[in-house]
């Protein structure tokens, strides 16, 4: 393999180089102690090896090994080479190994995005957790960002790939896999009769006080959300308006409202707060994987490889 690799080593201002097949056979006469053992070794001629230690040498103006009854052996300075020839031989495989892994997407760097709700249990974490067990090199970088915020990220250039809620139109040139399908669901104070229920009607809480995220925050999933409530018969009581679902629970959590939140909250529910259905209710949550088709990061192609993988049960 490494006589593929044309790079050669300058030794100074001399016209010759050291090449690293000559490195190559040098450290197999002087582990083997004879040019024929050293020519079987690599299955290379004796006469080509003999020639090309000779040429060393004279690059070198030093004698590397001298010849005994029993074969060769190293000359002090020979010594001093075998050493120094190992370590380069051993750079040389290193930097080929690194780059085969980062071509092979299995190291180098993958930066994604994420929807905190989405990354607690199912597709997101089972991938991450696969490749950080397969691949460990390579290094994940993780940013909280919700949908919109993942989509301006990616279109920047300052992420690989983002874990989002798709609604409505994606931005041109993102490119989305539907990876599971999660649904709306009501988030009540675990004291209030409302927790008692099995599921709820939308018109069942037109009164309720309701804990909601202003419209900027994702438009497209707000105005989806506001149309089915109507459609169900519901004009939100809103109370109170928080940016992200963590802060919203945490105010179910202190009796201020109910909430209207992703299911994928269940996988970490509040001590306070209790998920109920609502039925009938016509969104869904897709949570999908976002790239840009152009970003030619090996790591990249292999999550999605991954992730490909485990989304059969994906209607």
């Amino acid at each position: 393999m490494l006589e593929s690799v044309g790079e050669s080593l300058d030794t100074g201002p001399s016209s010759a180089y050291v090449e690293l097949r000559h490195l190559r056979y040098f450290i197999a006469v002087a582990e083997s102690g004879s040019f024929r053992l050293a020519s079987e070794r690599i299955n290379i001629t004796q006469p080509a090896i003999t020639r090309q230690i000779h040429d060393l040498e004279s690059v070198l103006g030093a004698t590397l090994l001298k010849r005994t009854v029993r074969g060769v052996e190293l000359t002090p300075v020979g010594e001093v080479y075998l050493r120094e020839a190992r370590k380069a031989l051993a750079a040389v495989y290193a930097a080929s190994t690194a780059v085969k892994r980062f071509v092979n997407g299995e190291a180098g760097r993958l930066r994604l995005g994420v929807n905190d709700n989405a990354s607690w249990e199912g597709p997101v974490p089972d991938a991450l957790r696969s490749l950080q067990r397969d691949y460990p090199d390579l290094a994940i970088q993780v940013s909280s960002l919700n949908t919109p915020q993942q989509y301006e990220a990616l279109l920047a250039g300052a992420l690989d790939g983002g874990f989002v809620y798709t609604f409505g139109d994606t931005p041109a040139g993102i490119r989305t896999i539907v990876l599971a399908q999660h649904e709306v669901v009501l988030a009540v104070p675990n004291d209030w009769a409302l927790a008692k229920r099995r599921s709820v009607s939308p018109s069942e809480l037109r009164d309720v006080p309701i804990v909601a995220f202003p419209r900027a925050v994702y438009p497209a999933y707000y105005d989806t959300l506001i149309a089915a409530c109507r459609e169900g018969g519901l004009t939100l009581r809103v109370t109170q308006e928080e940016h992200t679902e963590s802060a919203i629970l945490s105010l179910v959590s202190a009796g201020i409202g109910a909430a209207l939140v992703n299911s994928a909250n269940r996988s970490r529910a509040p001590v306070r707060v209790t998920f109920v259905p609502v039925k009938p209710f016509g969104v869904r949550l897709p949570l999908s994987f976002a790239y840009l088709p152009q970003n030619e990061n090996p790591a990249l192609a292999r999550l999605i490889r991954v992730l490909e993988a485990g989304r059969g049960g994906v209607r």
